[in-house]
């Protein structure tokens, strides 16, 4: 169910429920904010709130509020909630903390939760545990303590499961126009994704930054992606928290490499919601999507009057999705042109000082670089601090960069190599200027990479394959595990599974070389269980004594090797199952050379991610050797999905360590399933 939060988030009245500090502080905060809609305090025994007079209850109240702050007491907050539900209120905000959160210490927080959220009925309710939203298009504020932000008329809005993040970010001095700035708290009710979709409606919001500690509703977080991109609207999350309960629940090596973080980042990825790794670098970015939009390619141009500076921003673009292009013909004769015979002309661009404070020298070279085929030009710029010192003199790059800018049609950003060095004053004059201030070179890069990949045509991915409960667990022999993925068209090895007293019988009739598999032992090789290349018939007896297994399988051995992997699939409650391609065999964790999809992937999914592995250049025949049956890896990947997708309702889990890849093959040697069906 998709609630309508229009009145909540943006509303012509506000009821302000209860006393003390915090509810005095919302009145205070929408006064300081120029808010111009009605606000009716409710208090059953004072007359007055903040100088406002307060009414008894909120059946007092001159007609149903299209948003209330909620400043009471779990109990009473729930009583609140279930009156305003009844007389047609917009929605709440529920401040009191002492539901779900705190079910381990109070021993009835999700009865209390159930409760609340009963309460509510149809009526949208914000929290509990949470400080409540800032609405700065409007001035209007559901928020009980400080906040740094200002009014504007178009910007990003951010969610926050974190209240204290959201103060924190709203006390940001880097000149991000902020439209609106939510708490989730419990998300008892109302999800971060229901949120979004409510923000992202709002015409004069550009873009949607989150801080995310849990995804919640799959369903509905694909439904804000989808509508996100429909909107032309970027969404750049902080994913912060790494789960421990897929590692510790997994018996084989492919829940450490693809846990719940890992299933985070490629659900985010899948679904086009670009992730960045600190609050600096999510702010940055929205700063960048806000005034430039996402970028039509990678390629860029730098200009600094330092060869110091120009280096800092070269080698802040290694390993990122960032190209310096080289300079064509045409920027290359009009910056000599501009600059004259003794600057080294390249990408990026050290234009010396002496044409420093000669505003028409410095437009034509920052024109002319800006004109050669890039998305963005920066212009490497600290400021003097100004307590201490005089910025006056560097008022010609503002000038020269904003009519280069507007001259050439490419946006310009001003990048100060240390953050301090572009105070909010003057980010909001390079705003002003109709160019981008961005803090950190660092930050810049990452940015300048996000924007990019978002600029990127890319389809309205398949829904997500949701896992069941998969309650309980049973672990398949290795023989069956092959049987089941060979029925969805895994190749595997011929074999045959035998008891310890037929073994004798059987390795006489088998062909030679054979592979010897003890079975009753999670990892085989770690316990010896596993003999490769017998040739003869004592050979695999003398390795059946070794292992003293109760029983054995006997297959063929599978030469002509060009590279093993790791085929993994975890089902992965908050992202879906979660599929892991990695270098295999027993070296898996120490190598840590893997991707991850979110199941289903296409064929074109499996193969780009196969060619994202440091592996990949022997896959592909490294140094003359032979490659590796490309297009039967991604079949073999194909049937495990295929297996996978048939079985959802109860699977836990699937291995295949190692799949042996020879120039004609894609063999499963070993696999493992997990799965919550009884058998």
């Amino acid at each position: 169910m998709t609630r309508d939060l229009s009145r909540l988030l943006r509303p012509k009245s506000i009821a302000v429920i209860g006393g003390g500090v915090w509810c005095a502080s919302v009145i205070e905060q929408c006064r300081r904010m120029g808010y111009d809609g009605a606000i009716w305090p409710v208090h059953p025994k004072r007359a007055e709130m903040a100088g406002l007079p307060t009414y008894a209850s909120v059946a007092d109240l001159p007609e149903a509020p299209d948003a209330a702050f909620i400043g009471v007491n779990r109990s009473i907050t729930i009583d609140t909630v279930e009156a305003l539900s009844t007389m047609g209120a917009g929605g709440a905000v529920c401040f009191a903390s002492g539901f779900r959160e705190a079910q381990a210490e109070m021993g009835d927080g999700d009865a209390m939760q159930d409760r609340l959220v009963a309460a509510a009925g149809d009526m949208p309710i914000i929290g509990p545990n949470c400080y409540g939203f800032i609405n700065y298009l409007d001035g209007a504020l559901l928020w009980p303590d400080q906040h740094g932000g200002t009014r504007c008329d178009r910007g990003v809005a951010l969610i926050t499961q974190s209240s204290n993040i959201a103060i924190n970010l709203t006390m940001q001095a880097r000149g991000v126009p902020l439209a609106y700035v939510v708490t989730a708290g419990n998300q008892a009710q109302t999800g971060l994704a229901e949120i979004g979709l409510g923000l992202l409606e709002d015409p004069r919001v550009t873009a949607l930054g989150l801080h995310i500690e849990g995804i919640g509703d799959l369903e509905a977080f694909q439904a804000l992606a989808n509508r996100a991109q429909a909107l032309g609207k970027p969404i750049v999350a902080l994913k912060v928290g790494k789960s421990v309960q897929a590692q510790a629940a997994a018996v084989s090596h492919t829940a450490s490499l693809a846990g719940s973080d890992a299933g985070a980042r490629a659900l985010l990825k899948r679904l086009g919601v670009a992730q960045v790794d600190s609050l600096p670098k999510l702010l940055e970015t929205l700063k960048l999507l806000h005034l430039a939009g996402p970028l039509p390619s990678d390629r860029i141009v730098s200009m600094s009057c330092s060869g110091g500076e120009a280096s800092l921003m070269a080698d802040a673009a290694v390993g990122r999705g960032v190209t310096f292009a080289p300079l064509d013909d045409a920027q290359h004769t009009a910056l000599r042109t501009a600059l004259g015979p003794m600057v080294a002309l390249a990408n990026p661009l050290d234009y010396h000082t002496f044409i420093w404070d000669d505003v028409p020298a410095m437009t034509a070279a920052f024109t002319a670089a800006l004109t050669g085929d890039v998305a963005l030009g920066c212009l490497v710029v600290d400021f003097p601090r100004s307590d201490r010192c005089s910025d006056a003199a560097w008022d010609c790059t503002i000038a020269a960069g904003a009519a280069a800018a507007q001259a050439s049609g490419t946006p310009l950003a001003f990048v100060a190599t240390l953050p301090e060095n572009l105070s909010e004053h003057t980010a909001r004059r390079v705003t002003d200027a109709g160019l981008i201030p961005l803090l950190g070179v660092e930050e810049a890069m990452c940015a300048i990479e996000t924007a990019a990949a978002l600029g990127r045509h890319r389809p309205v991915a398949a829904p997500v394959l949701a896992p069941g409960t998969g309650e309980g667990a049973t672990i398949l022999s290795e023989a069956a595990s092959k049987a089941a993925l060979a029925a969805h068209g895994l190749a595997v090895p011929q074999s045959r599974r035998v008891e310890a007293a037929d073994l004798p019988a059987a390795a006489a009739a088998i062909p030679l070389p054979a592979v010897l598999k003890g079975e009753g032992f999670a990892h085989k090789t770690e316990a010896g269980a596993v003999a490769l290349n017998l040739g003869t018939a004592e050979a695999v007896m003398q390795a059946a004594a070794r292992m003293n297994a109760p029983a054995y399988l006997l297959e063929e051995m599978i030469t002509g090797a060009v590279a093993e992997l790791l085929i993994g699939v975890v089902r992965d409650p908050a992202h879906g199952f979660v599929l892991t391609l990695a270098a295999g065999g027993v070296l898996t964790e120490i190598l840590k050379d893997s991707a991850s999809l979110i199941l289903p992937a296409s064929a074109d999914d499996i193969a780009a991610a196969l060619a994202s592995l440091r592996i990949a250049p022997i896959l592909a025949g490294y140094r003359g050797q032979p490659g590796a049956d490309m297009a039967a890896i991604v079949r073999a990947v194909l049937a495990v999905q295929a297996y996978v997708t048939e079985n959802a309702a109860h699977l836990h889990e699937v291995e295949i360590n190692p799949l042996i890849c020879t120039a004609a093959r894609a063999v499963g040697a070993d696999a493992l399933i997990r799965t919550g069906e009884m058998t």
